[in-house]
């Protein structure tokens, strides 16, 4: 029996691994051994907790202040001695964290092949998002099995001149983890928004933490949900803001006492795909919800220059449009009285996965490993 070692220490790694992890440890030809770094502590384990995952092995690397450097150091020298005890024949890693970038050249040191979920987003600048583009480019360059979730992302790694017969595309994980989890409509711990939910006042997510987007661009975001507040007295914001304390210190002063600003703190898996169905328009810088909210047919807004995912831009359901503080006001107001235009975003496009994202990417390591075929592709987006 081989032994594959799915890697992962953030909460959005828990996410999109967790129906992977489920499926392997279904598999007859496969064994699993869940190595978690703790990149992320409380988030890393409410979704382990919520998908029914115990890790294997836990190298608990969180510490105050922890720098990217320190993260890839202690993410490696952690796997160094575990390499040696568990002899992985595979190991898995996800997206475009420092903990999926630190694993990936810890097993390719090693000698084993290494497993690239996510594989394939590019936003073509190296330095936006940062430190992600260039941890995905450098993961791609010593991966085995591309695991693609779009035919873009295959598109994007051809181009770089990876084999093809490397390359699956699989569809997004995050739409399996994202469908099993909505279904459930899980209660919410703030009884707040419990009422929001029952009022069926109109909404409007946001979600703010980018490395980019610190400082003077996120001041500027705090300044224009004040405006939209005074503008729309009857829409109701719901922040659920990072732990970072800079993006706090940059955000919260603008709208604090707001009566129609309900601010949170980050809220487990759960309870933020139940706010996702019920929100109107999303407003996020967010990698993943940019995923999530087109498959719940949520308009959204990108607060970036670009993105890695232009799946959903060319479908109609995202528009980028950077960190302006006019910017957007005007188009978060838009979304709320242009009917048509609300509608034409708001159409439940999907062109990131189907739920069948895991099935897949099982087949595809076990073809790897010798023990079996992959099954047919994704063929949306």
């Amino acid at each position: 029996m081989y032994t594959v070692m799915p890697i992962f220490g953030t909460r959005p790694e828990a996410i999109k691994m967790a129906p992977v992890v489920a499926a392997l440890e279904e598999s007859q030809q496969l064994r699993t051994v869940v190595t978690v770094t703790g990149q992320h502590r409380e988030m890393l384990d409410q979704v382990n907790d919520l998908f029914g995952i115990t890790p294997d092995h836990d190298l608990n690397i969180l510490q105050h202040g922890q720098t990217l450097s320190g993260i890839m150091t202690r993410t490696m020298e952690g796997l160094e001695n575990l390499f040696s005890h568990e002899k992985p024949d595979a190991v898995l890693v996800q997206g475009d964290t420092t903990t999926s970038t630190a694993a990936a050249i810890a097993a390719f040191y090693h000698g084993i092949p290494v497993v690239h979920m996510e594989a394939g987003l590019r936003s073509g600048d190296l330095l936006s998002p940062f430190p992600e583009e260039a941890n995905r480019k450098m993961t791609s360059q010593i991966t085995r099995l591309h695991l693609a979730p779009t035919s873009t992302s295959r598109a994007n790694l051809l181009a770089e001149g990876i084999n093809s017969a490397d390359i699956v595309v699989t569809g997004n994980t995050v739409i399996d983890a994202l469908l099993a989890t909505v279904d459930k409509q899980l209660p919410f711990t703030d009884h707040r928004l419990e009422e929001l939910a029952a009022g069926g006042r109109r909404t409007l997510l946001v979600t703010t933490h980018r490395r980019e987007n610190q400082g003077d661009a996120m001041r500027g975001v705090g300044r224009a949900l004040a405006r939209i507040t005074d503008a729309e007295p009857d829409l109701m914001i719901v922040l659920p803001v990072h732990r970072n304390p800079v993006v706090r210190e940059a955000v919260l002063p603008w709208v604090d006492g707001k009566p129609n600003v309900l601010v949170t703190e980050p809220l487990a898996y759960g309870e933020f795909t139940r706010l996702l169905s019920i929100a109107d328009v999303v407003l996020t810088d967010s990698g993943g919800v940019q995923e999530e909210a087109p498959s719940l047919g949520k308009p959204v807004l990108v607060m970036r220059e670009n993105t890695e995912r232009p799946e959903a831009v060319d479908a109609g359901t995202v528009l980028v449009i950077g960190t302006d503080e006019n910017r957007i006001i005007k188009e978060v107001v838009r979304l709320l009285h242009d009917e048509v235009h609300f509608s034409g975003m708001a159409n439940a496009v999907n062109p990131y996965g189907d739920g069948k994202g895991a099935a897949r990417s099982v087949a595809a390591i076990e073809e790897l490993l010798g023990v079996g075929t992959r099954i047919a592709e994704f063929t949306g987006g």
